[in-house]
């Protein structure tokens, strides 16, 4: 009797380790590709904003950022300072 609780501890054990490491593999390749995808959701956004940027106009508006923001900074250090 104690050989084949043995033998099917055996087994049992066998079985959850192929069961553990396909799922450690099928996890290991979703976290890449999820990387990808996180990657290339990234580059294409990326690539609209230069886009916008250069071709659309958006030069002069990022101008007008860039300078409303520096301002608003500058004028709430000079509210600070006594």
């Amino acid at each position: 009797m104690n050989h084949i609780y043995a033998y099917f501890m055996h087994v049992l054990h066998r079985v959850r380790s192929v069961y553990t490491k396909q799922s450690e593999l099928h996890d290991a390749g979703q976290a890449t590709t999820e990387y990808a995808l996180v990657l290339l959701g990234a580059a294409i956004i990326a690539l609209l904003v230069v886009a916008w940027a250069t071709d659309g106009g958006g030069a002069g508006r990022i101008g007008e950022l860039f300078d409303s923001v520096i301002g608003n900074i500058l004028g709430r250090a000079d509210a600070v300072q006594p």
